[in-house]
């Protein structure tokens, strides 16, 4: 008995125990057979969605992860004035920080004093997109938006100068890195425009008002070409430009200049005398006075407690006695004009404003404001107050409630030095063959033949240009002459230079409005057009708180005028 081994015990009394645990092996070996089946059939399933449900899809971002589209912003239209001067142009191409586009920087040359007429770029907002009508469409996502033009210049001919992007396809490697370039399909870039303003003499007209707040307006009367628009203060749009968001800010917060403001086209200002050109031709039209009809100037007239004066009167006591319409726009009698306007009446004075383009648009193109001719409905529906005869006086004389553009004014002495017909203002240089698309697009030449006799004309003409002649009211264009190197000197010729002079004859209207401010200083103004026979330039000069016309916007029209007809032709 102690030779049978160990086992044999166990196995006689273990035979249950051995069938166990074959069971329980064949269960484990089951049910690790399945779970490998059931991940290799997962793996199967994924592999089959990746490669044939989804293939395409990841094959398309594969391909984008490999092949990047860089959009190639088009070169924005270059802004030439009327002589092929560039103003505003474009630096080369960089890549913004999205490294998706490759934008253009938009490069103004001499910025401020251009600024109102040129305007600026932002991003496009909302309503951009919105009311976007050019036919290349502005874009706007999630990582660049579109810049667009949003005052001036370039807002008025967004859909020309804006061009067509371009698109440059470039291979990438794992790393990011470039390979080569796949394609290119180049912008096609936006148009140049070439405008009808004068760079020299808008040089000169912001030179001669910086530092005020001001506007000067110049016209090409025969055509209706805006030659000089100019206001200050101003701002740069190079600031806007690159969005250097200190100094846009400043601009919009500063209340007291107001540098975005356009005074040229949205300021609107009692016109004080310039009006009495409009005043003269209606009463002459309606028959209400003639060329031979009379009045005393006793100084001032007086209604009730109110006493509406003279000028002249109020600085000196004097009275320029016996007077007829020659002699009292020569003199800017304000007496005169009280009596011819209560004649004449409020709704006639109103008719005969806005034949001459006050009260409405100009349709410039750019940003203005139409300014006020009341009217004794006007002042009762908006000031619900009766209509006196102290309004007519001092609508008479371009004061009270009449409110009105230097743009306007000056359009209104271009009707006079056009022979009696207004034109339509335009920027756009009107022989240019570089405008022909725009012309259809944008602004075409419209001038209108106003209902004034050739009598009427010459009587207004008349009394503009003894207005500019000594005795008259613009006492610095007495005389007015410039130098000449075409003309040899006399031989007792003064000038050291040996130049000789050249008169030139002008006609002119003077005025000084108040301006109910705290400084009770006037608005002074001046309009001119220049020279009588054959005209080539109208200039209307306007300046807050400046003082008299006569003493301070008449300088700066003479020195306007002296860079006009002195340069080379």
């Amino acid at each position: 008995m102690n030779k049978i081994p160990i086992i044999k015990k166990g196995y006689v009394g273990g035979m249950d125990f051995q069938n166990s645990y074959k069971g329980h092996s064949l269960l484990f070996l089951f049910v690790f057979i399945l779970i490998i089946g059931v991940f290799f059939l997962a793996l199967f399933l994924r592999l089959f969605q990746l490669t044939i449900v989804k293939g395409d899809y990841y094959r398309r971002l594969s391909e984008d992860n490999r092949i990047r589209e860089v959009i190639i912003e088009p070169q924005r239209g270059k802004i030439l004035d009327r002589k092929g001067n560039t103003l505003v142009n474009n630096t080369p191409a960089n890549l913004d920080e999205t490294g998706l586009r490759l934008f253009s920087r938009r490069h103004y040359e001499d910025s401020e004093i251009f600024a109102h007429i040129i305007g600026y770029r932002q991003a496009a907002d909302q309503n951009d997109v919105k009311n976007d009508t050019c036919l290349v469409k502005i874009k706007s996502n999630d990582k660049y938006v579109d810049k667009v033009g949003k005052k001036g210049v370039e807002k008025l001919f967004e859909c020309a100068l804006r061009g067509k992007d371009g698109k440059k396809l470039i291979e990438m490697d794992a790393r990011g890195k470039i390979v080569r370039p796949l394609n290119v399909i180049p912008p096609e870039d936006g148009q140049t425009v070439q405008l009808s303003v004068d760079a020299e003499l808008q040089k000169k007209a912001y030179e001669q008002i910086k530092g005020k707040r001001g506007a000067v307006v110049g016209i090409k009367p025969s055509t209706g070409e805006v030659l000089i628009l100019a206001s200050t203060p101003s701002f740069n749009p190079q600031d806007f430009e690159d969005s250097i968001n200190s100094k846009i800010n400043a601009y919009f917060s500063d209340k007291d200049n107001n540098p975005l403001f356009n005074r040229s086209t949205e300021g609107t200002y009692p016109s004080g005398s310039t009006f009495k050109l409009v005043l003269a031709t209606g009463a002459l039209e309606e028959h209400t006075i003639t060329e031979d009809t009379t009045e005393e100037d006793t100084g001032f007239i007086k209604i009730g407690s109110l006493q509406f004066a003279n000028w002249a009167y109020l600085r000196n006591g004097k009275m320029d006695g016996t007077i007829n319409v020659v002699s009292a726009l020569k003199r800017s009698n304000d007496v005169y004009f009280y009596k011819i306007g209560e004649k004449l009446g409020p709704e006639n004075l109103k008719k005969w404003a806005e034949k001459f383009g006050y009260n409405q648009d100009s349709k410039i193109g750019i940003e203005e404001s139409h300014g006020t001719i009341p009217s004794p409905f006007w002042k009762e529906e908006v000031l619900k107050e009766k209509w006196y005869t102290g309004d007519t006086y001092n609508m008479s004389i371009g004061q009270g409630y009449l409110l009105a553009t230097p743009l306007q004014v000056a359009r209104a002495t271009q009707a006079f030095a056009n022979n009696g017909t207004l034109c339509q203002p335009t920027l756009l240089k009107s022989d240019s063959s570089i405008n022909d698309s725009l012309f259809s697009q944008y602004q075409k030449q419209h001038c209108d033949k106003l209902p004034i006799s050739d009598k009427t004309l010459r009587i207004i003409k008349e009394g503009m240009k003894q207005a500019c002649a000594p005795g008259g009211t613009a006492w610095p264009l007495f005389n007015f002459a410039v130098n000449d190197s075409s003309i040899k000197p006399p031989q007792d010729a003064s000038t050291s230079a040996g130049i000789a002079k050249r008169p030139i004859e002008l006609a002119c209207k003077t005025g000084t409005a108040e301006a109910h401010l705290k400084s009770g200083i006037p608005y002074a103004w001046f309009t001119v057009y220049a020279p009588v026979e054959n005209p080539e330039i109208v200039l209307s000069i306007m300046i807050e708180e400046g003082g008299e016309g006569s003493d301070v916007a008449a300088p700066i029209a003479r020195e306007i005028l002296k860079t006009y007809f002195e340069r080379t032709q």
